[in-house]
């Protein structure tokens, strides 16, 4: 028979370490039961609201050159990211119809100058005969709104000549101004119908940031002190205009404003970018009811969708929820859950251990 002293020392070490939870666990209660968080009191004041939003960079000069006659393209010769300048040929469409228009045109005005040539001769001839007394006055007078005739006939079909000649130029298509070449919309092949785009050009040298603002926060972007775009180097800089449209979108309740930037700031943006643009110091002293409550971050406990406070009430702390707003400078927005004159904690997670007290 085998002593019990002589066991593997292996076997003893469940029970060593079954006692040293025993004994942690004897002493956590005691230090929990001890442990102080400290406190401060909630309270309304009038201090700045900020609001941040994405937006989009857009040029600031910007126009789709599209076809204003029907025909193939022949040749398209830009590609995006090409310079252009004003006037420059962009594309070139099939204008055989156009040209075909044209000297229709030309037959029209040939034959109305021989109508006007025979009815002025006819005139002529009339007037002769009529002071002779050979003819009547009607016959004068008809001849003379024949003549009349034959002249605005003439300049219909001149009038005709001039419109088959535009629409014949119109199958060079141009730049409107220097700029880049955004996006082409058609290749060579495609057909081209009035109003369908072929071309985007911009000014690259303006941009500009757009900016879908809430409606339900238009009176904070107003009433915002400071307004600015952060560029990709992550500076914040102020736009050099500033403009927000008077209407709101019907479908997503939304205000745009349109901030430009300058020429250097534009420099390291492109069209289609997204920045950051924060609506800051917007005094709540504007609406005497906008006094907003503030608690600092390091009270928020934020765990997935739950945001909340530990608040104090007698010994113990309760953890109540509540609707944060936005985060500035070490202090985060309380919109809704607390009163002014509560008492909270100031380290949300000090005060979710047990035992914690005020």
């Amino acid at each position: 028979m085998r002593s019990p002293v002589s066991a593997p020392p292996t076997k003893m070490l469940p029970l060593v370490w079954a006692a040293s939870w025993l004994l942690i666990g004897a002493a956590v209660p005691a230090l929990a039961a001890d442990l102080a968080v400290p406190t401060t009191v909630v309270q309304a004041g009038q201090v700045g609201r900020s609001l941040a939003l994405d937006g989009a960079i857009q040029p600031v000069r910007q126009a789709t050159v599209s076809a204003q006659t029907a025909g193939n393209v022949l040749a398209l010769n830009v590609k995006a990211g090409d310079r252009v300048k004003a006037g420059q040929a962009l594309a070139q469409l099939d204008a055989r119809v156009a040209q075909a228009g044209v000297a229709q045109s030309d037959a029209g005005v040939a034959q109305a100058d021989a109508n006007l040539r025979n009815a002025r001769t006819q005139l002529d001839r009339t007037r002769e005969l009529r002071g002779q007394g050979y003819i009547s006055q009607s016959a004068l007078d008809n001849a003379e709104n024949q003549f009349k005739a034959a002249e605005a006939a003439v300049a219909q079909a001149r009038a005709g000549r001039s419109q088959a000649a535009l629409a014949q130029g119109f199958a060079s298509v141009h730049a409107p101004f220097d700029g880049t070449v955004l996006a082409t919309h058609l290749d060579t092949g495609d057909l081209a119908a009035p109003g369908r785009p072929i071309v985007t050009v911009y000014a690259p040298g303006a941009l500009r940031a757009v900016v879908q603002v809430p409606a339900s926060q238009a009176v904070v972007a107003r009433a915002a002190q400071r307004i600015e775009v952060q560029l990709p180097d992550q500076r914040w800089v102020a736009p050099i205009k500033k403009t927000d449209l008077p209407t709101a979108d019907a479908v997503s309740q939304t205000v745009e404003w349109r901030l430009d930037l300058s020429g250097a700031d534009s420099a390291l943006l492109m069209p289609g970018q997204t920045v950051r643009v924060r609506f800051a110091d917007a005094a709540a002293g504007v609406d005497p009811k906008a006094a907003t409550l503030s608690v600092p971050e390091a009270a928020v406990l934020r765990r997935g969708e739950l945001t909340a406070v530990y608040v104090a009430q007698e010994q113990r702390f309760v953890l109540r929820a509540i609707r944060a707003g936005a985060a500035q400078g070490g202090s985060t927005e309380v919109l809704a859950g607390l009163k002014a004159g509560e008492r909270i904690a100031t380290d949300a997670v000090k005060a979710g251990l047990a035992g914690a007290r005020p």
